[in-house]
């Protein structure tokens, strides 16, 4: 009935590799902000921001650049853990870094108000250690690792306005052997205040004797990609744009890695902000000319290159299977899907993964300070996988008969959100839609009742999502025939981050058991 992402399958909705040995970008067309990644032998790690959202820090593995899987999450839990057990909207994870020594792999991350973490694994995919706070103070962001030649280690890093008081410079600090700990507070070495406000994500690299800070300015949505240089890790540094939009719709490409291939191609990976799709990831050519690096396509011979929509894939030696992260979930196995986040510091209670191939999500008592969904942590949510694409889901709401307004629902979350629901009430089940404008600041929810349901029905829950963000909501009590909402909802990015689409079950009153939605399937596919 319909047509669904097969297990281990790729998506519907947007693949990167077009099988003639050519990619479209963004290789990954989702929510993967501030990328940083690595080659390790013949194999290739990215990990992005994540904020508030967790297991924080997904990690992503590739053989060729073009191919993506999310190998895991990196965080299990945020620091200070009763902090994040309330949501944190633009606060958590900002823009990490990852390195890989020693036969182990280092990511250090951000809080902007708390300082920079430092994480490892002698696996990609885990156990990762407990998180050492490696520098602490506020506004410290955008840390990158280096370790020199003479075995001197190196921070890079950037500073939050917002926190710091400063912002648009770049500074390094040392750091001890071990890299648990700096040896100072850093030192400045970059003003971008005249050429490159709101420089920011330095990436650190040496190559012919020349130490390069990789660093995105101008701002997210417009800005540049520039690389500094210079024979001495403190400077001075010689600056050059070696990428900027031009004459492509790819609009402030920058903040990414600089990679190599097994073959000596050199690539760059970056973001792209899409506004209510969030930071979507493009894989770019690179090349070195007189000791600078051009990105993209340089056709005014610059030296600064602009972006493609189409390249031939990287040479890693062999053609590699079409993956992409998983979307649609059927909840058949015993551990929840890699694709899906909390709003905050989860608890064991909150679900049961697999109840025979259908998940539990028990209602949660609502914080007392809630005034909409912004505010609930228990929202299990995922990235929105492309331009356009339809999700459905099919679930029930199964009462405690002692409770009042338990409520279960599906989402589309961003500072505005829209939501269809069943709840539970006095005069019986339910199904209504609700709307909230500019739900972070005093946004309340505006509901209209749909439709009586019989108690413990199944209902289906749609949304059209097409180019805009304009999501279309429609439901059905038999899967077959849907009604359509008469009403158009545009999606808003959440803080810093896209909008996301989420399931959730709630209630507003404690006691001592729940009732709770079961959830048989989530599918994403094409429009139809």
């Amino acid at each position: 009935m319909y047509a669904q992402q097969p297990k281990g399958s790729p998506s519907s909705v947007w693949v990167a590799d077009l099988g003639d040995g050519y990619y479209q970008n963004p290789i990954l067309n989702a929510d993967y902000s501030d990328p940083d990644a690595i080659r390790v032998g013949d194999d290739f790690y990215m990990i992005a921001s994540s904020f508030n959202h967790v297991p924080g820090i997904p990690l992503l593995h590739s053989k060729d650049l073009v191919n993506w899987t999310i190998l895991t999450h990196v965080l299990p839990k945020q620091k200070p853990y009763d902090v994040f057990q309330k949501v944190q909207h633009g606060n958590g994870v900002w823009a990490p870094a990852i390195r890989y020594y020693n036969n182990e792999f280092y990511i250090y991350y951000p809080d902007p108000d708390y300082g920079i973490y430092m994480v490892k694994a002698k696996d990609a995919a885990g156990p990762w250690s407990d998180p050492v706070l490696v520098f602490e103070g506020k506004g410290l962001i955008d840390p990158c690792p280096f370790r020199d030649e003479d075995g001197k280690h190196y921070l890079a890093f950037a500073y939050a306005g917002s926190r710091a008081g400063l912002k648009s410079v770049l500074a390094i600090a040392r750091m001890n052997e071990a890299g648990t700990a700096v040896l100072d507070r850093g030192v400045i070495v970059y003003d971008g205040h005249k050429l490159d406000p709101t420089i920011e994500g330095p990436k650190v690299y040496k190559r012919n004797g020349y130490y390069y800070l990789f660093a995105p300015a101008g701002g997210v949505s417009t800005g540049w990609q520039l690389v500094l240089r210079s024979k001495d890790i403190y400077g001075p540094y010689e600056r050059k744009v070696v990428m900027h939009q031009g004459n492509t719709p790819v609009n402030g490409p920058h903040q990414g890695a600089w990679i190599d291939t097994q073959n000596g191609e050199d690539w760059f990976v970056h973001f792209q902000d899409k506004d209510a799709y969030g930071r979507v990831v493009h894989l770019q050519p690179m090349k070195w000319v007189n000791d600078w690096p051009v990105i993209g396509t340089d056709k005014k011979g610059t030296g600064t290159g602009e972006p493609v929509m189409k390249f031939k894939k990287p040479d890693v030696g062999k053609t590699y299977p079409v993956a992409t992260p998983a979307e649609s979930d059927e909840f058949e196995t015993t551990l929840l899907g890699k694709q899906w986040q909390w709003q905050a510091n989860p608890e064991g209670s909150w679900l049961m993964p697999n109840d025979a191939g259908h998940l539990k999500l028990y209602t949660v008592n609502v914080p007392s300070s809630y005034k909409n969904l912004l505010d609930v942590p228990n929202i299990l949510t995922q990235k929105m996988p492309a331009d356009e694409f339809m999700a459905t889901t099919k679930l029930k709401l199964i009462p405690n008969d002692k409770l009042k307004n338990e409520r279960a629902g599906f989402t589309v979350l961003g500072e505005n959100y829209s939501t269809l629901f069943i709840r539970q009430s006095a005069e019986g089940p339910a199904l209504y839609y609700a709307k909230c404008i500019n739900g972070l600041k005093s946004g309340t929810e505006q509901e209209k009742l749909l439709t009586k349901v019989e108690k413990e029905q199944y209902v289906y829950l749609r949304v059209e999502v097409r180019k805009g963000a304009v999501c279309n909501w429609s439901y059905s009590l038999d899967g077959q025939k849907f009604i359509a909402i008469e009403d158009k909802f545009v999606a808003k990015p959440g803080r810093w981050i896209g909008a996301t689409l989420g399931l959730y079950a709630i209630r507003d009153q404690q006691i001592n058991d729940s009732g709770y939605a079961d959830v048989d399937w989530l599918r994403i596919e094409k429009l139809r």
